[in-house]
Order: structure tokens, then C-alpha cells, then sequence
């Protein structure tokens, strides 16, 4: 099996140097045969960062598992293999009134990938996040047992597995409950804001009134324009259509570029032009879905636009109380440094509480900024953001992160012990290597040093 074929989506890391089929993985997990931290369930590959890379073991391709198990037209109830993607589920779902109630910005990831990271999308405010609405699941671990996982059957490895990281074993295949919709259209409105004072004012109504609620920041904009966006709201429209629009992309990138086409001119003119065109009428606007959740999704391969060194994604989220201060604060660490960010989303996350033992989601606001890779530079702005995001008592996504330390990884997540206790001693990620077991390892020297 071609190994170069699993990478992670940011592509500033290595792609796997080992990788097996999903009959391979479950063979060796049945004959309790797996090496003590050896494996990792790989997806779809969406992931930005190291959290779906094993380099010193081997990743499991999910894909082929594939399948749609069951569906309950009445309740909306699914079940579906790990390795089915989600543009599967709308398609199958759809002629039937039912949705996904979470969805991320791209509809190419595994069903046991949407588990695994606890993913979010616009509507955290009213639904939560992906794990609220996952009914079981079915997890085989390296003692060869297969087990079944919900709030009533094995409830620690049912919450540890949900945002988990595909640490706590091999999900094979999971129910989820889907959301009754009465179209698959979406009525859009596009709010325009002079600066990131006016976007707080809006944000908390536009979220009481809209099941769908995000903002984009001109992150290059300075002077009287620092600040400036669109918000963007959104509900599922009364009349529209009920059919899956082709999951495939109309357009592609095809080959790798030999250096970063989204540089800062590029940006600056592009930032002009889209806030013109999406903010020049307030008015309310009928939109498919792809177009709405998935906007990039009909450009296969846009990663490759960063250059060959790929791209770092950097997500915050901080405390409601201190996010007017926090999320300038952290625009300006940003243009201070030169960089320029194309994908600058600003959004509200509510109180709807995850199962996930270890959800980066929490009350207060998220920044998601992404970056081309220049090396040392880009990693010192992004340890900058690490230290303004942290020290206002947030913290940063680890699913879409390739670098950062195990202090900034503590602080976002104290209680990471809790799901180091659960996780299958054959399951490993080079995330948790870099992370966790850094500070595992620190703590063993301090006892042992006591």
C-alpha cells in the first residue's frame, strides 16, 4: 500500500511512512497480535495537522468501510461504517427530510473521522457539536474485544472515544441521529461590519435568530478598515430542494505550484472583491447547501495553492469575557508579522456541552486563521498566537495543529490525563507523541526525582 497516499490536508507535515487495510488492522486486533502503539484509524485525510499521522507505527485506511448499514425514515436514526463520508450521508439521507445536525466546512471526512475530532460548524450555538448526536458505536480494541459504546453501554470509552483522536481504538461503525430539515437550500443573509466592535454587537442576536451563524474577517484590512467582515446567517429554507447536489469537484488544482500562490497582494485584492460581492445586498438570498457548508469543496486539491511546503492552521477559542480583547489582539499578531491569512473565520460557540471527554469546544469565540509555511518565521508567529490564546484561558484545536509544544497542549487541555487512561496501549498518533507522552514522560522524571 502506497504509504505517500496518507498525509495530513495542512501537507507541512510527512505523510505516513506505513500504512495497512482496515481487514489488515481488525485481523491483527482480533488475534490481539498488535504492536504496543502501532496504529492509528486514518480517514479521509482532512485533517490539517499530525493528528492523523502514526510516523512511528502505521495508519489503518478506513475508507473501504464504507458502508450504510441501516436508516429509519421516521426518526432520522443512521448507521453507517467509519470509513463512509459524509457527502454519502447527505445523498442517502436527503430525499428524506433529514440532515446532519453538525457539519464541518467540508463534507470529504469519514463518518469515524467527524467522531474522532468531535468536529463543529455553524450552528455549535443551538446543536453542539458532532459527538451530541452520535447515538453508539462500535470500537474494537487491541484485546481483541469488540465493543459497543453509548451513554448507557460502556460510557468512559463512549465519551473518550468522542473526540478521541482515534486513540482509544478502531471505530468501526457508528449511529448517528440526523436532523429533520425542511429543504437542503439554505435562505443566506450577509451582514456587512465596519470592525470587530460591531461584529460582538451582532453576534449573540444573529445566533439567538439563525440556526447558522459565522462571520469572515478582512484579516489584512488596517487603519480605519482593521476588523472589517461579513457575517454571514443562515436557515434551512421552507421550499427548496430535497436532492444532494454531485459530491464531486468542478474544478482542480492539478499540479503543485512551485511556490505560495496565495501571497499578500494576491490576498489583499481578493479580500476587496469578495467583501464587495457577498456584502452588497443585505438581503436575504436563497443558496444550495455545498455552497453554503462547503465552499471550497468544488476545488479539489486548493491545499496545493500554499506551495510546497503547505500550510498551518491555526484555531483559538477563548473565553466570551475576554474576547474582544483577545481576538485583536490576535489579528494583529498576525499582520505585525507580515502573514496573511486567506481563511479568516470568526465565530460564537454556545453552551451546548460535548460528551467528549477531551472536545476543544467550549463557551466563547473562535478564530481560525491559516498560513503558508516559511519555516521559522511562520512558527514563531504561531507560538505567539499559542501564548495570546492561552494565557486569556483558551485553547487551541488539536486537530487542526502540526506544532505545538506539550506546555501550550497542558494548558489547553488539563485534563488530558483522563483520556491517556483510556487509551488502547496499540493505538498512537504522532500528535500524542509530541503532546501527551512529553508530558507523561516529564512527569515520571519528577516522581522519580521526588
Amino acid at each position: 500500500m502506497d504509504a505517500k497516499r496518507f498525509g495530513s490536508f495542512g501537507r507541512a507535515t510527512p505523510p505516513a511512512r506505513k500504512a495497512i487495510s482496515a481487514d489488515e488492522a481488525i485481523a491483527l486486533l482480533k488475534r490481539g497480535e498488535a504492536k504496543t502503539g502501532s496504529l492509528l484509524g486514518y480517514g479521509n485525510g482532512r485533517s490539517y495537522g499530525d493528528s492523523c499521522q502514526n510516523d512511528a507505527g502505521m495508519v489503518v485506511d478506513m475508507r473501504p468501510l464504507n458502508r450504510i448499514r441501516s436508516f429509519n425514515a421516521e426518526t432520522g436514526l443512521l448507521e453507517a461504517d467509519a470509513g463512509t463520508l459524509l457527502c454519502d450521508i447527505i445523498a442517502y439521507a436527503a430525499p428524506h427530510g433529514f440532515f446532519p445536525a453538525v457539519v464541518p466546512g467540508t463534507h470529504f471526512v469519514t463518518l469515524g473521522g467527524a467522531i474522532a475530532n468531535d468536529v463543529h460548524g455553524k450552528n455549535h450555538h443551538r446543536r453542539g457539536t458532532f459527538g451530541c448526536h452520535v447515538e453508539a458505536l462500535t470500537l474494537l480494541r487491541s484485546d481483541g474485544r469488540t465493543y459497543r459504546c453509548s451513554e448507557t453501554d460502556n460510557v468512559l470509552l463512549f465519551r473518550a472515544t468522542i473526540g478521541g483522536m482515534g486513540l482509544t481504538g478502531l471505530i468501526l461503525s457508528a449511529s448517528i441521529k440526523l436532523m429533520r430539515v425542511p429543504s437542503l437550500d439554505i435562505m443566506e443573509r450577509a451582514t456587512r461590519f465596519r470592525d470587530l466592535g460591531e461584529f460582538f454587537d451582532l453576534g449573540e442576536a444573529a445566533d439567538q435568530a439563525n440556526e447558522y451563524a459565522v462571520a469572515w474577517i478582512d484579516q489584512l484590512a488596517g487603519g480605519r478598515g482593521r476588523g472589517r467582515g461579513l457575517l454571514f446567517t443562515g436557515n434551512h429554507a421552507e421550499h427548496g430542494s430535497h436532492a444532494a447536489a454531485h459530491a464531486g469537484t468542478r474544478l482542480s488544482v492539478p499540479v503543485q505550484p512551485p511556490f505560495n500562490v496565495l501571497n499578500r497582494p494576491f490576498l489583499t485584492v481578493f479580500n476587496a472583491a469578495y467583501r464587495w460581492k457577498k456584502g452588497k445586498s443585505p438581503a436575504p438570498r436563497q443558496a444550495g447547501y455545498q455552497g453554503f457548508f462547503f465552499p471550497l469543496d468544488g476545488v479539489r486539491d486548493w491545499n496545493r495553492l500554499y506551495g510546497p511546503r503547505g500550510l498551518f492552521q491555526h484555531q483559538s477559542v477563548v473565553p466570551e469575557a475576554n474576547a474582544r480583547h483577545t481576538v485583536p489582539a490576535l489579528l494583529d499578531a498576525a499582520r505585525r508579522a507580515g502573514q496573511g491569512s486567506f481563511l479568516t473565520v470568526l465565530k460564537r460557540f454556545g453552551d451546548v456541552r460535548s460528551p467528549a471527554l477531551l472536545s476543544f469546544l467550549r463557551p466563547g469565540y473562535t478564530l481560525t486563521l491559516d498560513f503558508p509555511n516559511r519555516g521559522e518565521r511562520t512558527l514563531r508567529l504561531l507560538a505567539e498566537l499559542d501564548r495570546i490564546t492561552v494565557e486569556a484561558g483558551g485553547a487551541v484545536n488539536p486537530y487542526k495543529d502540526a506544532r505545538m509544544g506539550p506546555e501550550i497542549f497542558a494548558a489547553s487541555f488539563p485534563q488530558w490525563q483522563r483520556l491517556e487512561a483510556l487509551r488502547d496501549p496499540a493505538f498512537m498518533s504522532s500528535f500524542w507523541t509530541r503532546t501527551a507522552k512529553r508530558l507523561d514522560a516529564g512527569r515520571g522524571v519528577a516522581e522519580a526525582a521526588e
